[in-house]
């Protein structure tokens, strides 16, 4: 048992993908709202993300400029990469937990109000040409 438990391991290891990246979860931004900004940024140079995000006035642009931010750095410290070789090799959001909340109507009834969450992945490579 021991040694297909280790077998195991070991092939999840072979397998994993080693390229830097950041997730952050549960943001109070539907991930259709988050779609429209990552669309702009994905497959760009990390720099070129970067300004597009500083300068775009959506608070989805704020929350991935955070992930793409803590990417960099985890690419920096984690991987020993250079910040100027860096692209956005993939970016996409998912749907997180919804917060279901009511709202009271007329007549005794309650409406129900869903509040979406999504979660954030930010996945960088190195320039393609390398």
């Amino acid at each position: 048992m021991a040694t297909r438990i280790r077998e195991k391991t070991e092939k999840i290891n072979q397998t994993r993908d080693t390229r830097p990246y950041a997730v952050a979860k549960f943001l109070r931004l539907s991930n259709t709202k988050l779609d429209i900004v990552m669309d702009l940024v994905r497959g760009k140079s990390y720099a070129d993300a970067e300004a597009i995000l500083k300068n775009m006035p959506n608070k989805g642009a704020d929350l991935i400029y955070k992930v793409l931010q803590s990417a960099g750095a985890n690419a920096e410290n984690n991987k020993g990469l250079n910040k100027q070789d860096l692209y956005v090799a993939e970016i996409y959001s998912g749907q997180g937990s919804t917060y279901k909340r009511q709202s009271i109507r007329a007549r005794g009834r309650v409406d129900q109000i869903l509040k979406r969450t999504s979660n954030i992945t930010v996945i960088l490579d190195t320039v393609k040409g390398e």
